[in-house]
């Protein structure tokens, strides 16, 4: 290996040290949508949990507001519930859960729709 090489080896690694060991840190932006609406997002790390929350408005008033924690490891976990209001005024929420191991994963999740009936799910994967 060249001495060039190791300098700009050293520096990734000098970089990948320094951001890892950044205790918290956050993001957040808005942006108008193509259409008129509206979006917001907020993104957050401390250690090895991830928050993150997404906020959209459309031009005809409906709304759509997504929250979302993920903890990372050997085992990744992540919840994340989501919920909305059509331009109508009808609603609609639901809740996701999710667990990833090195080779397969699960999930699990629920939707409530606008007339109230909440239909459950459940998958396995491999990889």
């Amino acid at each position: 290996m060249t001495f060039p090489m190791k300098i700009q080896l050293f520096c990734l690694g000098v970089i990948f040290l320094a951001s890892a060991a950044s205790a918290a840190s956050a993001e957040e932006w808005k942006r108008p949508t193509a259409y008129g609406g509206e979006i917001s997002r907020s993104v957050g790390k401390d250690g090895n949990v991830y928050t993150g929350s997404t906020t959209r408005t459309g031009p005809n008033g409906g709304t759509y507001t997504s929250s979302s924690k993920c903890v990372g490891g050997v085992v990744d976990r992540c919840a994340r519930s989501y919920s909305g209001t059509g331009p109508n005024g009808q609603t609609f929420s639901g809740k996701r859960v999710s667990a990833r191991w090195p080779f397969h994963g699960r999930s699990a999740g629920s939707f409530t729709g606008p007339n109230g009936n909440t239909v459950h799910g459940f998958r396995r994967w491999r990889r």
